[in-house]
């Protein structure tokens, strides 16, 4: 009779410990740090036998594998394990031959093919590391790059393109910087297939640990020059962590991951190099396109890809189709999926699992959200109760004006103020001393931009991301915007993720990059959005769908109506060009003859909109509400004389 009591205590405190877990989602921070340290003992137990590097790492999934298993899946090449690591060995002692160093990098300036892998698992063999060059870089930025690596090997892919770019600063690079230049032409490429696979010694590999790269990789450049960055050899247990975290199988009936972001990018260049040292089929694509996409995925039979970005929303942009679903992908990963695109793509292409992480070039701060269903849905990360707790103090939102980027500090004690979570603010990251950060490469004075001190007391350091985002009550992380991005109308702050958010869930609006633009005779700056439309498009319908989504002060006052996109080569939005022109006809149209002329085809102007009403209490301009309407040279015209007449009124 005792064993009923019992047996119904115990089942009352099986439900409430599942209850309790279902709330503050224990097992899951538990299960991620476990996986953590377990990732990290099998580098300490493999660097402890061989060494840190790498290379190790994928010779043991070398030996793993059938002969007969595939490692990469390309349209130019598939290879087994066993083939690329006899062609990674060839490749490493072509880099001997032609003067690669250890402990020093060497350059490759390559597009999406199975030879940017042995190129750059064979530097890892010589105990050498890559700077990933983008190869769209051209000139000054393009030597920068060079300049700022090192290297003194340039490894170029065959592609006529990158062949020109190369050669208009050939001089530079031979006489400024006394660089190899080696062009994997067909004939090079036929060399280099004969050489024997011979493995490199252990010797060479000695130096590759702690803070010696795995590779060099770059920021955007968008306002300056790009960033080296290095991922250092220390921190190799966060990208292996990576293949858990989504629930991926190695082996050769294991998962398949098609890549067709850049390679020589952050989110492309490390799942391929995850693949590789983890045993995963890599397959991978050229480059992204909308009509090759799923041809690919499903000769590839890959069961998992990769987006950055706003490729999701190119692809939902596509007329649907019966083969929407006819594939065997159930996992994505990647960054900046757009809260209007995550469900419908989810839904539309029946993907299972979405693997969002929010980090930056820099790879201070990192955040995961493997989500399996609508709780998680839209957020760049989630933490449980115990990593809410372990990053209380680490991850800080800090009260700045989101304008200047001014630090607010107390008048009195000199002190910042911490924000809410639930509010959000730009993120601060608590760093013990300057060289947790590892830095730029060779830019210290960049590096030394990013740490603020006494921030809270006298002697802390703080790293600064940029990035605004907020964290709500279930640990859920949500994008507010860029620090730079978010702009000040009628008094009020913008969020251009915000608004970009409300207008693409609009019929008719394939994508919206929203940005802040100064008005003659106005204060702040109005919000104008950057759209790409499918006709026939219904502005006024899109002026109403703005106004119930929004509050006023944030519903855009311009309009451009794109001719083309406007994203990087990496699937990103890109403001800086659109800012630049801000509403003056003649800025645009001077832009378009430019780049139209460089590519040799016929300029296409994009149209300008605007809503008067808005900035109806601006004298002589019309006052009736008609919507959006062109935007003229007369308007501009008018615009800049208001002004003028504001100013000597004011005089007066």
């Amino acid at each position: 009779m005792a064993l009923v009591p019992v047996a119904g205590a115990v089942a009352g405190a099986t439900a409430a410990a599942a209850y309790i877990d279902a709330k503050y989602h224990l097992s899951k921070d538990i299960k991620s740090i476990l996986g953590a340290r377990a990732n990290q003992k099998a580098l300490d137990r493999n660097a402890a036998g061989r060494g840190q590097s790498l290379w190790y790492q994928f010779e043991t999934q070398v030996h793993r594998q059938p002969s007969d298993a595939e490692a990469i899946w390309s349209r130019t090449g598939c290879y087994t394990w066993a083939e690329t690591y006899a062609n990674a060995c060839r490749y490493a002692q072509f880099m001997l031959q032609r003067g690669v160093q250890p402990g020093k990098l060497v350059a490759q300036y390559m597009m999406n093919r199975p030879e940017f892998l042995f190129v750059h698992l064979g530097s890892w063999s010589i105990g050498s590391a890559p700077a990933w060059i983008n190869y769209n870089l051209a000139g000054d930025a393009l030597v920068h790059c060079l300049k700022v690596a090192e290297a003194k090997v340039i490894i170029v892919d065959e592609d006529e393109g990158c062949r020109q770019r190369i050669e208009e600063v050939r001089d530079r690079l031979e006489g400024e910087l006394g660089m190899t230049i080696v062009v994997l032409d067909q004939a090079q490429k036929g060399e280099i297939s004969r050489l024997e696979p011979k493995r490199p010694g252990d010797e060479l590999r000695v130096g590759a640990k702690g803070k010696f790269p795995l590779f060099l990789f770059y920021t955007s450049g968008t306002t300056g020059h790009p960033k080296a960055c290095p991922f250092e050899t220390q921190r190799a247990a966060g990208l292996t962590g990576r293949v858990g975290a989504m629930g991926l199988k190695p082996g050769p009936n294991g998962d398949r991951w098609y890549v067709c972001m850049p390679l020589y990018h952050g989110t492309g260049g490390t799942t391929a190099l995850v693949c590789m040292v983890t045993g995963i089929t890599c397959c991978i694509g050229t480059k992204f396109s909308t009509s090759r996409f799923w041809t690919d995925v499903r000769d590839s039979r890959s069961t998992a890809i990769v987006y950055v970005g706003e490729t999701a929303r190119y692809l939902i942009n596509t007329p649907p189709s019966p083969l929407d679903k006819q594939h065997n992908v159930r996992a994505m990963f990647g960054n900046g999926l757009r809260p209007d695109v995550w469900q419908r793509f989810v839904d539309r292409f029946g993907i299972e699992i979405v693997g969002e992480f929010f980090n930056s070039t820099e790879g201070v701060m990192a955040l995961f959200n493997g989500s399996r269903g609508p709780f998680t849905a839209t957020s760049v990360g989630h933490q449980g109760l115990i990593d809410r707790w372990r990053f209380h103090n680490t991850y800080v939102p800090v009260a700045v004006d989101i304008i200047t980027g001014e630090l607010i500090r107390d008048p009195k004690t000199g002190f910042c103020k911490r924000k809410p979570y639930e509010e959000g603010s730009e993120i601060f990251i608590a760093m013990p001393h300057e060289s947790a950060f590892v830095g730029y490469y060779n830019n210290p004075e960049a590096t030394a931009k990013r740490f603020e001190r006494n921030v809270f007391k006298k002697g802390d350091l703080y790293y600064r991301t940029g990035d605004a985002l907020r964290r709500d009550a279930d640990g859920r992380w949500f994008f507010m915007d860029r620090l730079g991005d978010t702009f000040r109308w009628k008094s009020e702050n913008v969020s251009t993720a915000e608004v970009a958010e409300a207008l693409g869930s609009f019929p008719g609006v394939s994508e919206a990059n929203v940005y802040g633009v100064e008005v003659p005779g106005h204060d702040g700056r109005a919000g104008c959005a950057a759209i790409n439309i499918t006709e026939p498009f219904d502005f006024n319908g899109l002026l109403a769908h703005a106004r119930k989504k929004l509050p006023k002060y944030a519903v855009p006052v311009f309009l451009r109506v794109l001719k083309k996109q406007t994203s990087m080569h990496n699937n990103k939005q890109n403001k800086v060009p659109l800012r630049n022109d801000g509403i003056d006809l003649r800025k645009l149209q001077e832009r378009a003859d430019k780049e139209a002329k460089e590519q040799g085809e016929e300029a296409e102007y994009d149209t300008l909109y605007w809503h008067p009403a808005a900035l109806a209490a601006h004298s002589g301009l019309v006052k009736e509400d008609r919507g959006y309407v062109v935007f003229t040279m007369e308007d501009w015209d008018q615009l800049r004389a208001s002004a003028g007449a504001g100013s000597a009124e004011a005089k007066l």
